[in-house]
């Protein structure tokens, strides 16, 4: 096992070229949210503004989309006019990364467009992050792990890796999840205190940082957007992950000490996400 620390991260750190524009800093679609979820979506949107990737669309419900817009204004919007996810974004071919799952609901359309989507990703070699309903609707298709394209990251917490994954010990679940990886090339986190992140080549990269303060509803959302914009922006699945990670936890260790560990929300993440990527750059050449 590798512990993800600063060390371990400055050497894979993407820079950005004085001259440049948004177009060279890749483009996210998210995928989340609907009429009774519209939270999940404006969090994971406000995680992938602050992932250094150059634009950032929502694909969601009315009301979703009033909040993102509301909350987010550089943030592009996709109009989904259900209530829940239940057609395919236009133009899927102009991303280079795809986020999808949280807040997305279920309805009697969602699985069928929710797989038409994964093909794409596929057809098109978009890598693709995994959450929430995401892994939920997964985990109802046989053969779900055929639906998941190359060099995408899932991001489970217990509940939703024992759905993937039933009737089986922990170990067994392990076990299947590094095959996973090696037969889609993608990676696992496994969420949760010192979060693990499952890589294609067998390695294994655990989190240095986070604390309990950070299990409220919505910290998962803020980290699909983080990870889905470091994709986008360029990074592999294995360093998006690493990067993602250490920087979310950054952020709620920051809150956690000047907050306490009870009285900050997920959007509060957000707005700390800064303090992981500050110091990872700053310090990059001196070693702290």
């Amino acid at each position: 096992m590798i512990s993800i620390t600063p060390e371990y991260l400055r050497p894979r750190l993407l820079h950005r070229d004085n001259n440049s524009h948004k177009h060279d800093y890749g483009r996210l679609l998210i995928v989340a949210g609907c009429e009774s979820m519209p939270g999940a979506a404006v969090l994971a949107t406000g995680g992938a503004l602050r992932s250094g990737c150059g634009l950032v669309r929502l694909h969601s419900t009315g009301r979703a989309l009033q909040a993102a817009a509301n909350a987010y204004p550089s943030a592009m919007l996709s109009d989904d006019f259900g209530e829940h996810f239940s057609t395919l974004p236009e133009h899927i071919d102009r991303y280079s990364a795809i986020a999808v799952g949280p807040g997305l609901g279920w309805s009697p359309g969602t699985l069928n467009v929710f797989m038409d989507l994964l093909s794409e990703a596929s057809r098109l070699r978009i890598p693709t992050v995994l959450d929430a309903d995401a892994l939920n609707i997964l985990s109802v298709l046989p053969e779900w792990h055929e639906l998941i394209p190359r060099g995408s990251v899932l991001t489970p917490h217990k509940g939703e890796l024992r759905r993937l994954f039933p009737n089986m010990s922990d170990s067994e679940r392990e076990a299947l999840t590094w095959e996973l990886c090696a037969e889609t090339d993608c990676c696992v986190v496994m969420k949760g205190y010192h979060s693990r992140v499952f890589t294609p080549d067998g390695t294994c990269l655990v989190n240095t940082t986070g604390n309990p303060g950070m299990a409220k509803g919505g910290s998962g959302d803020v980290l699909t957007g983080l990870v889905g914009g470091l994709l986008a922006r360029g990074y592999a699945a294995p360093d998006a992950a690493a990067i993602g990670v250490w920087v979310h936890g950054y952020a709620g260790d920051i809150l956690t000490e000047r907050c306490t560990a009870e009285a900050y929300d997920s959007s509060d993440l957000i707005r700390e996400l800064h303090g992981g990527f500050q110091k990872l750059y700053q310090n990059e050449n001196n070693g702290l």
